[in-house]
């Protein structure tokens, strides 16, 4: 990607971003990466780096493991692996296990279901294979620590068995003679020491000419001498000897381990790279963590369409200040090129403008930005910038003459891929002459379909952004009564610098007010009364809005709550229905056992009885045959009733219509004597009881 200035990067704070990622990094190899990020215009190069970066996202925020937990800088150790003669020490050895078992994690970490699950992060590793030699041959030669194992060769197991005995023999025969000195009074508190790598007999100065030995040194007071006991002059040589055959041994064969290593030098350093892109990759996730990166949708043109789009730095300052970010929102694309944005200083202008450039930049380096995932992201392949004061000490430039030396630059060079910002617009000169040059630039711009975002006040381009295809207006809000900026962007219509409104609320003396104003053409003063006043209905529209579409989600949740308290209750109506069937049907099964029960046991009565008996137990089975027609012609009468009338509360008078209860049948009152009533049933007159009579009423049609 080209870059207009030189200084683009600094002043969109793109080194500020590398250095949050470079806190991340633990390997060389990172730390290089991130020095030299590359900013792609490759679309195939950009997808790759964020899916891998946002797989990475993944597995951090779901708690999985990635094993590549090892920081290994062993470059050094690789590059004297190759070099034919060298020979490395165990402790570099282990370095090399390190990365060895590393690789072997990782590919192992890659099963089947991983590799569909992460496939760019596979990509990686697909280029190299690893070599369980390596490791074999390490394990082999070495212990965990990297001392070289007994096994290595049977010349090694041999020098440190014989090492291993002299040792054992040097002790017991050292022993003795310290014990003997000691009992002699001979011996320093001390005791014993090492001198040369010999073993030594700490003797009081006084009398270490009555010892026999050899003198090998003296404390630096004098008071102590240290004396090599004749007994294990000896030993200690044989000892000192076969420690030498040990080194010669052990330098032998880690030699050898080097020179069979060194075929692999190779992959090795790919190994290596291979943790170190996992690293690199690693930070990048991290940070995305930290300012809530996602992937949006990448397109290989050239367009921006964000949402809920935040500044990364501005979002991680306010959030350790507990204090709020406003997202916003932007749309260029090849009908909507240009958004010019104005509104009051301090209002977010700079910051919205700043945050698209940054937003850019970090997407084609393959870093995940703060924006919402739906947003669209297209492809530059230049950026040119101008913001603030660039005025040239060297060629000894104006601030005016700075900014048409840039614009002219933007103008020459941009095409249909280049993002441009330009801060304040046509500013450093005389407005009405600025302002001219500046809708000449604009012009350009857009005939050169390069796409961008401008800030100004000047009024005459806020004009010209709503007659000309191509450059849409847009404001920032403020918060006129109280005089603070609300930091949303409203695309569509120009916004009021609030010049007067500013110097009321600040107390400045009305009369310079009144002053100013009438130096103001009318026009002028007129839009921008205009533009204010639209604003803050605008904002008052969106206030209403909001509190509508509140409203219209608490009507929701309410309307879901009751159809659940319906459904509720429905249920719980079919349950109470099926309670009462099933209880209908247990009584009538009940009611069947008993019959069944009683019938048997008359039948076994009929065959043991004779003559009159059998009578008898006709008349039972009469009786229990009549009472189960009765009780069904009861249930039948019942459920007719049911099914016509329903109870009501009521007192018993005449004319009231009433069942009684004993044979299911519904009359008239007709007269009430005492206790006693007469129920007119069809044209038959019944006297009863009193207590027997429920009022009714008869049902509405269609109800149950």
């Amino acid at each position: 990607m080209k870059f207009f200035p030189e200084s683009a990067l600094v002043q969109l704070e793109f080194d500020k971003i590398k250095q949050l990622v470079e806190a991340h990094c633990k390997t060389e190899y990172a730390l290089a990466k991130v020095a030299d990020l590359r900013i792609h215009t490759r679309k195939d190069y950009i997808d790759l780096d964020l899916r891998q970066t946002n797989e990475y996202k993944i597995i951090l925020e779901s708690g999985n493991y990635f094993p590549n937990d090892h920081a290994l800088n062993i470059s050094k150790e690789l590059k004297l692996l190759s070099i034919p003669g060298a020979v490395l020490s165990g402790e570099q050895f282990v370095l090399i296990r390190k990365l060895a078992e590393s690789l072997k994690n990782i590919f192992r970490w890659f099963d089947n279901d991983t590799r569909t699950a992460f496939p760019a992060l596979v990509k990686v590793i697909e280029n190299t294979y690893y070599e369980k030699a390596i490791l074999e041959m390490l394990n082999d030669i070495l212990e965990d620590n990297g001392t070289v194992k007994d096994s290595a060769s049977e010349e090694l197991q041999q020098i440190r068995m014989s090492l291993y005995r002299k040792r054992n023999e040097l002790r017991k025969v050292f022993e003795k003679v310290v014990s003997k000195w000691t009992k002699a009074g001979y011996v320093a508190d001390i005791e014993e020491s090492f001198l040369n790598g010999r073993r030594v007999v700490a003797v009081q100065a006084e009398y270490k000419r009555q010892v026999k030995g050899i003198l090998l040194g003296e404390s630096d007071t004098r008071k102590t001498s240290f004396v090599e006991p004749e007994e294990t002059i000896e030993l200690n040589n044989d000892v000192f000897e076969l420690e030498n055959e040990e080194r010669r041994e052990v330098y032998r064969i880690l030699r050898q381990l080097t020179q069979h290593l060194s075929v692999y030098a190779s992959l090795l350093k790919t190994y290596l790279d291979i943790l170190g892109e996992y690293d690199f990759i690693r930070a990048k996730a991290k940070f995305a963590v930290e300012i809530k990166g996602q992937v949006p949708q990448l397109t290989d043109k050239a367009q921006t369409h964000l949402i809920q789009a935040f500044h990364p730095l501005l979002y991680l300052y306010n959030q350790k200040a507990g204090k709020t970010t406003y997202p916003t929102q932007i749309h260029l694309d090849d009908k909507n090129r240009i958004l010019l944005i104005s509104g009051p200083n301090a209002g977010g202008k700079t910051v919205t403008l700043k945050t698209v450039g940054l937003l850019q930049l970090m997407l084609q380096s393959g870093l995940l930005i703060p924006v919402h995932p739906s947003s669209e992201m297209g492809i530059y392949k230049q950026i040119m910038i101008h913001i603030g004061d660039t005025q040239s000490l060297e060629f000894e430039l104006s601030t005016y003459s700075s900014h048409l030396k840039n614009m002219k630059h933007f103008v020459e060079f941009s095409n249909g891929r280049t993002l441009f910002f330009i801060d304040e617009l046509g500013s450093g000169s005389d407005p009405n002459l600025g302002g001219a040059f500046a809708e000449v630039i604009m012009e350009e711009l857009v005939k050169k379909h390069a796409q961008g975002i401008v800030t100004t006040h000047y009024l005459n381009l806020k004009v010209m952004a709503g007659k000309t295809p191509g450059i849409i207006n847009g404001a920032m809000a403020f918060d006129e009564t109280n005089l603070m900026p609300l930091y949303k962007l409203n695309i569509g219509k120009p916004g009021s610098s609030y010049t007067f409104s500013i110097a009321e609320r600040i107390g400045l003396d009305k009369r310079l007010i009144e002053r100013a104003r009438q130096l103001v053409d009318n026009d002028h003063f007129r839009l921008d009364k205009l533009l204010t006043r639209t604003e803050q209905d605008l904002q008052f529209l969106e206030k209403k809005e909001k509190e509508l579409n509140k409203l219209m989600r608490e009507n929701e949740r309410l309307k879901k709550e009751m159809e659940q308290t319906l459904d509720k209750e429905k249920h719980r109506q079919q349950v109470e229905l099926l309670r009462q069937q099933n209880r209908i049907t247990e009584d009538r099964i009940q009611y069947l056992k008993d019959m069944e029960r009683k019938l048997k046991q008359i039948v076994m009565d009929w065959k043991k009885a004779t003559g009159e008996d059998k009578k008898e137990f006709m008349k039972q089975l009469q009786i229990l045959l009549f009472k189960q027609n009765q009780q069904q012609s009861t249930e039948k009468a019942q459920k007719k009733v049911n099914t016509k009338f329903q109870e009501v509360k009521a007192d018993l008078v005449i004319g009231q219509q009433v069942l009684i209860k004993k044979n299911h049948q519904v009359g008239v009152i007709k007269e009430l004597k005492g206790k006693k009533a007469i129920v007119q049933v069809g044209l038959m007159p019944i006297t009863v009881d009193a207590g027997e009579l429920v009022a009714v009423m008869k049902k509405e049609e269609g109800s149950n």
